[in-house]
Order: structure tokens, then C-alpha cells, then sequence
């Protein structure tokens, strides 16, 4: 009897570093593609030049921020080992500038170093409109931005798209707790210091980030406006690259390990 037990123990040991095997084989091909992604990236011309030019900017990022954005990537990187979709809200006051910025250069970072699963939100402690300085500086990076149809009053509804083979992205300017946004389960990133403050505690959120950008709206109406709309544009779009590119490789690594421990 004791031979037969050690004999079925044996053969179910073996299945079961067979299916870790196999895991980890799909999840290396998965994480690996991520550089094929980068190198046939499907993003329009002119945006895809933009983003192939951001991670030249990675070294000039502060020390300081560098540890929130690694605090950022860790949170995604343990959902996605734990096979989890992950979600992020990205919340300012008025969610008109900052927080669309952050909504899809997220997007389009998670879509560029093949980190799927990911789905990017914006909205505020308040409502207003997305301002259309800020959408100016999406389409001078090569976002493809346009106005829906059924809009109604001054905060128009916009399409963002950067890939013809992308589904658009639905953008308005929203509290963050509305009904197009996830209400549990996600990551609150705090983007200004005035959201930061206001809400301490962001109901429905399992982390949260205080990741404050100056606001380009202190240049509205002057000669340096599209300077610096395109500074923070290229700031916010730099600094999310910098998320997922930790987070690709940290999902290759794991993806490594497991397979060496399956052996």
C-alpha cells in the first residue's frame, strides 16, 4: 500500500511541474513579446516617433519621483503575477488637463511595452471640461482626437485614439467615482496637490499615489502656453513610460524564474 501511495505521489509531482512548466513557457512568450511589440509597434507614424524618443528621458527623472514611479510599477507588476487585471484611475481637481494626460500616455505605455490587461481612467474631485489646450498638445504628439457627436453643454465628450487598430478611448472630464469609472479594485493616482489633499482617502481604491505635476494652466494665454502644455505633456508621457518599462521587466524576470523553478 505504501509503494502504491509514494508511486501516485510521485506521478502527481510530476504533473504538476509539467503545468508549471507550461506556465511559465506561456507567460516568457507573453512578457518577451513585449519587445517585438516595441520594435513592430502598430501606434500612428508621428506618435509611435514620440514614444520610441521617451525612454532617452528616463535618466532625467529625479531620483525622488523615480521611487513613486517604481512604487507604481510594483503595484501592477503584483497584480498582473497574480494574473489580475489591473485598473488606475488617474485623479486631479478639475480632471481637465493632468489627469487626461495621464489616462492615455498610461494606456499607451501598457500598449507599447506589451503589458495587456491594463485599463487607464481620468477624473476629479470636481467636473469641468477636458480643456482643449491640453488636447492641442495630445494631437502635437500624434494623438488622433476627435469630438463625439452627442455632445451636450461645455463638457464635450472626445474620442482618443493612437492606433488605427486600437479601440478609441472615451474621454471627458468626470468625478472619479462616475459610473464610466471602476468603483473597487483599482489604483488612485494623485496627479495634483489639490485632489491630494481633498481626498485622503479615495473610496473604492486598494492603492494609492500621490504624484503631483505643475499645472500648465498657470501659461494659459500667454506666449510660453504651448511650451508648456507640450512640457508637461512630454513630463507625464516620459514618466509613464518609465512605469511599464520597469514593469515589463520585472514581469520577464518572474517569468524566468519560474520556469528555472519548475525544473
Amino acid at each position: 500500500m505504501l509503494l502504491i501511495i509514494l508511486k501516485i505521489y510521485t506521478e502527481m509531482k510530476k504533473t504538476f511541474n509539467l503545468l508549471k512548466w507550461v506556465f511559465a513557457i506561456a507567460f516568457i512568450t507573453a512578457s518577451s513579446l513585449s519587445n517585438l511589440a516595441i520594435a513592430q509597434s502598430k501606434l500612428y507614424k508621428k506618435l509611435d516617433k514620440y514614444c520610441k524618443k521617451l525612454p532617452e528621458n528616463f535618466a532625467s527623472i529625479p531620483d525622488e519621483r523615480k521611487q513613486k514611479l517604481t512604487e507604481i510599477a510594483e503595484w501592477i507588476y503584483q497584480n498582473k503575477s497574480q494574473n489580475k487585471k489591473t485598473q488606475a484611475i488617474v485623479i486631479c481637481t478639475q480632471n481637465s488637463r493632468r489627469s487626461h494626460m495621464g489616462q492615455i500616455w498610461m494606456k499607451v505605455a501598457s500598449v507599447y511595452y506589451g503589458v495587456t490587461d491594463f485599463e487607464s481612467f481620468s477624473g476629479g474631485t470636481n467636473a469641468s471640461a477636458f480643456n482643449e489646450r491640453a488636447i492641442a498638445a495630445l494631437k502635437r504628439a500624434g494623438f488622433v482626437m476627435s469630438k463625439m457627436t452627442n455632445n451636450e453643454g461645455n463638457n464635450v465628450k472626445w474620442e482618443a485614439s493612437y492606433g488605427s487598430q486600437y479601440p478609441n478611448n472615451l474621454m471627458y472630464s468626470k468625478k472619479y467615482n462616475d459610473q464610466q469609472n471602476p468603483q473597487s479594485d483599482f489604483g488612485a493616482i494623485m496627479v495634483c496637490s489639490e485632489a491630494d489633499k481633498s481626498c485622503p482617502m479615495v473610496e473604492g481604491a486598494d492603492a494609492r499615489f500621490s504624484l503631483p505635476y505643475d499645472d500648465p494652466k498657470h501659461f494659459d494665454n500667454t506666449p510660453q502656453e504651448a511650451m508648456k502644455y507640450d512640457e508637461r505633456c512630454l513630463q507625464i508621457a516620459t514618466e509613464m513610460f518609465f512605469v511599464f518599462n520597469i514593469t515589463k521587466n520585472k514581469l520577464v524576470e518572474y517569468a524566468e524564474k519560474a520556469k528555472i523553478q519548475s525544473k
